[in-house]
């Protein structure tokens, strides 16, 4: 009897929940607008997409709250459903925009039957007010510094803080930027954009937010997918140091098994250790876009190594790529880790004032820093675990000093009532992945009365945004009641560590230059192709023709000619063989080509022997040679492809 009595009790308290948090969001006068598309490409332009602004309260507790917008992108089905079901994606972070990943979800399988809305979280991209955009590229700076972790961490405090008083000075209430905040902006988002009930897909930190939204309103999800999820709040940061070491084993195993990658690099992990000994003794400067870091300068100590191999777990081909890295680090090769940085940086392209008000409201006040000192000196070689992370405990110290109210608790506690949810749950953990790792998922799992998880084999982190990945989702949102395939990643292409590399960091600007879209830029060089080409074609018809009566003439044709097809034939070489490694493993770009692509230099080099050799002919011969304006004019072409390949650094 009182079994019954529970099980009644608990869809009529998620009913009057419901109605009760209905009726007042009803009396905040919450609107949907629409607007203007967020991006200004014409293939978006001409897509089904709606774009729009979700006016809201700041705090949804307060009901005088000043109002906010929640910047919302819907792509419409490509099948033209009108009564369509819904996707709803929440990006990670926390902080992170969920409208710039529209083009992973422009040709998604799961748009030909579902409508997908993509939004940014309160506080992020383009939803406004934006809280401290500009933190991220503060914190890059203080990376790029030659200074102490402490200083480091310091210096990342102080910013923070900065930050902080900058909000509060206008009017920001950073307590009503967090995970249930998001869940009630979703709540009413479902409502206004007319969806009965969505399927909600959650990725990283999103994870966690999809938990407490479906926690809080269960009616809301046909079915939840879960990709990288965060298990237990509470050792989120705890358990950090074990997270990534575990999986940074798998690299140093199976590069112990593949006998192209011991060969390459041995005693791998022997070596990674080393290079943060030697990296603490002295670090490496690198020289780097000043649009990137404003002095110009990069310099590597051991914690930017740490948390650049790190990050590269997170990506399949990168994981393929880091017993490279680890030993261009060990060689110093400034050219490489010079590229390195532009990746690095992809790490602080999130909001972090959205970032520091949600961690330190709900992660780090329920993460214990004793566990986390404890589970990192597990690692001595390590010494400290990653200092990115660890100074995140003296920062939120300093952030919650003489805050009134902080509810982390109570939100870790709200997910037990997921265990009474009867929606279908997919669940993606990446075999990689050193920030949610593996085992993550079954533990996640358990949270809820069924769930599928999948092991995302041979990737890191969400291995749900994968082809296999894609397809499995798109299987399970469609008919979440058939059995899904768990072992789906079994099919996937083995990890395959990257060897043989001749480093040149001409290669990877040449790449960033020509895929930049820069036409003012690359004019000129297009003019000389064409002269180029045009010439070889009418040059190469007299010669034969006879044309020619002089020697001199004949032979500074001749060079002209050849010295061009050289030319010509050493940048198509370059371009081809840049697209086919772009296609492969654009990564490998960052540090050069395989060696199997060394002919090309050698005939980059016979161009430019050539070109010396065209010149000097030329001037010695100048007075005894015919239509000299037109040798000029080929001779310049080919002496500006010479500077082109000169600029880029391939020579």
């Amino acid at each position: 009897m009182i079994k019954t009595i529970k099980k009644l009790c608990v869809p009529l308290t998620y009913a009057l929940l419901l109605f009760l948090t209905t009726s007042s969001m009803k009396a905040q006068n919450i609107a949907f607008e629409n607007t203007a598309p967020f991006y200004n490409y014409e293939e978006l332009q001409n897509d089904n997409i709606v774009w729009g602004y979700l006016t809201i309260p700041e705090n949804w507790e307060k009901e005088n709250s000043k109002k906010i917008k929640i910047a919302v992108t819907v792509l419409k089905n490509t099948a033209k459903n009108e009564n369509a079901k819904a996707v709803v994606f929440i990006q990670g972070g926390p902080g992170s925009s969920g409208i710039a990943t529209i083009w992973s979800w422009l040709m998604h399988p799961l748009r030909k039957t579902h409508d997908i809305v993509l939004f940014d979280v309160r506080g992020t991209g383009f939803s406004t007010p934006r809280l401290c955009p500009n933190l991220g590229k503060e914190l890059l700076e203080i990376l790029a510094k030659n200074q102490s972790a402490e200083e480091d961490e310091k210096q990342k405090t102080s910013i923070a803080l900065s930050c902080k008083e900058k909000l509060i000075k206008n009017d920001i209430d950073i307590e009503a930027y967090n995970s249930k905040s998001i869940a009630k902006d979703l709540h009413v988002l479902k409502e206004k954009l007319g969806y009965d009930a969505w399927n909600v897909y959650g990725a990283s930190y999103g994870t966690y937010i999809a938990q407490i939204y479906a926690s809080e309103f269960p009616e809301d999800i046909k079915s939840l997918i879960l990709d990288s999820s965060i298990d237990d709040i509470t050792t989120y940061y705890t358990k950090n140091t074990s997270n990534y070491i575990n999986t940074l084993r798998k690299v140093f195993t199976g590069c112990e098994a593949d006998p192209n990658c011991k060969a390459a690099y041995p005693d791998l992990e022997k070596m990674y250790y080393e290079v943060i000994a030697a990296l603490e003794k002295e670090p490496i400067t690198v020289a780097v876009d000043e649009n990137l870091i404003a002095s110009g300068g990069f310099t590597f100590n051991a914690e930017d190594f740490k948390i650049a191999i790190h990050q590269a777990l997170y990506n399949k081909q990168l994981v393929e790529m880091i017993p490279l890295l680890i030993y261009q680090f060990h060689e110093k090769n400034k050219g490489t880790l010079g590229n390195l940085v532009p990746a690095l940086s992809s790490l602080i392209q999130m909001d972090y004032g959205v970032y520091y008000c949600v961690s330190c409201n709900e992660v780090l006040p329920v993460n214990n820093f004793d566990a986390y000192k404890e589970n990192a000196a597990q690692f001595d070689k390590l010494n400290g675990g990653i200092s990115f992370y660890k100074s995140d405990f003296k920062v939120c110290e300093k952030w919650n000093l003489n805050r009134i109210h902080i509810d982390s608790v109570s939100k870790s506690e709200s997910l037990k009532t997921l265990k009474e949810t009867s929606f279908p749950v997919l669940l993606f953990s990446g075999e990689y992945d050193p920030i949610t790792p593996q085992n993550n998922g079954e533990n996640t799992a358990n949270n809820f009365k069924s769930a599928y998880n999948i092991i995302g084999k041979t990737y890191g982190h969400v291995p749900g945004f994968t082809r296999i990945g894609n397809d499995v989702t798109t299987k399970f949102t469609t008919n979440p009641h058939e059995t899904i395939d768990v072992n789906a990643f079994e099919k996937a292409k083995k990890v395959v560590f990257v060897t043989n590399i001749k480093p040149n960091v001409g290669v990877s600007r040449m790449g960033n230059s020509l895929s930049a879209n820069e036409p003012i830029f690359l004019f000129p060089l297009f003019i000389a192709l064409g002269i180029m080409l045009i010439y070889i074609l009418v040059h190469t018809i007299n010669f034969f023709r006879k044309k020619y009566a002089r020697s001199s003439d004949k032979i500074i044709r001749l060079l002209t000619i050849i010295t061009s097809i050289v030319g010509l034939g050493s940048l198509i070489s370059l371009i081809m063989s840049i697209q086919e490694i772009a296609n492969y493993n654009y990564f490998i770009l960052a540090v050069g080509l395989p060696d199997r692509f060394n002919y090309i230099f050698w005939i980059v080099l016979l161009f430019f022997g050539l070109l010396i050799t065209t010149i000097l002919y030329f001037a010695i011969s100048v007075k005894k040679i015919t239509n000299r304006s037109i040798l000029f004019s080929i001779l310049f072409s080919n002496i500006l492809l010479a500077t082109y390949l000169f600029y880029w650094g391939v020579i």
